[in-house]
C-alpha cells in the first residue's frame, strides 16, 4: 500500500514538473503585465518552439528605411513567460533606428552584415556610441534611450536579442509628433519652434 502512495506521489510531482516547463502562449486570450495565459498541454506542438518569420527580409521603404522583423510572444508563443524574444532588422542605406527605448528589457544587438553606428545615453546624460561592423555585438541597458544609423553604402542587417519575450517600444518621435498635444504646449516644454514642430507633426501624422 505504502508503494502505491509513493508511486502516485512522485507521478503527480513529475507530471507538474512537466506542465512546469513551459508556458506556451495562448494567443486567444488577452495579454496581462506577467504575458500570455499558458496554452493547454495538449494543445502545445513543435510548431510553438519554431519560428521562420526571420528568414525574409523586410520591407525598407518608409520614412525610417528601416524593417523590423519581431519574434515576440505575439509572432512566437514559445517564448512566452521565458524572458527571451528577439527581432530583425533591415536597413537600407542611410536607414535609422531613431530614439527609442523598450520599458521591460535590455538588449544585444549583433551586426550580421553592414556598417551600423549605434549608441545609447544613460540617466546622467553620458552618451556611449561605437561603429559597429560585421560581427560586432553591442548591449543597450534596459530603459535607456538608443539608437542605430546605417552608416555604410550598402544594406545592413543585425538581429536584437531582448530579456523579455515582450520588451515593448517607446519611440520619442512619435511620443511627442504623432499625437494631439497642442503645439503650444510642445513649445513651452521642449524649447522647438512652432514651425518645427507642425512640420515634424505632419510629417509623423500628429495633429494640434
Amino acid at each position: 500500500m505504502m508503494f502505491f502512495q509513493i508511486f502516485f506521489a512522485l507521478s503527480f510531482l513529475f507530471s507538474f514538473s512537466n506542465a512546469s516547463d513551459f508556458c506556451v502562449g495562448d494567443l486567444n486570450a488577452p495579454q496581462g503585465p506577467a504575458g500570455y495565459s499558458c496554452k493547454k498541454a495538449d494543445a502545445v506542438s513543435v510548431k510553438d518552439f519554431v519560428f521562420s518569420g526571420l528568414r525574409a527580409a523586410g520591407n525598407t521603404s518608409n520614412l525610417l528605411k528601416v524593417a523590423l522583423t519581431p519574434a515576440f510572444s505575439t509572432q512566437f508563443p514559445g517564448v512566452n513567460g521565458l524572458d527571451i524574444s528577439l527581432v530583425r532588422v533591415d536597413y537600407a542605406v542611410g536607414g535609422r533606428a531613431t530614439m527609442h527605448t523598450h520599458p521591460e528589457a535590455a538588449e544585444i544587438l549583433v551586426v550580421i552584415q553592414g556598417t551600423l553606428y549605434a549608441g545609447f545615453i544613460s540617466t546622467t546624460n553620458k552618451v556611449y556610441t561605437k561603429t559597429l561592423e560585421e560581427g560586432d555585438v553591442m548591449t543597450f541597458p534596459k530603459g535607456l534611450m538608443h539608437f542605430q544609423i546605417n552608416v555604410g553604402k550598402s544594406g545592413a542587417l543585425a538581429f536584437a536579442f531582448y530579456s523579455s519575450a515582450s520588451p515593448g517600444v517607446y519611440l520619442m518621435d512619435n511620443a511627442w509628433f504623432a499625437n494631439d498635444m497642442p503645439t503650444d504646449i510642445l513649445q513651452e516644454t521642449t524649447f522647438l519652434d512652432p514651425d518645427q514642430i507642425k512640420k515634424l507633426k505632419g510629417l509623423l501624422g500628429g495633429t494640434g
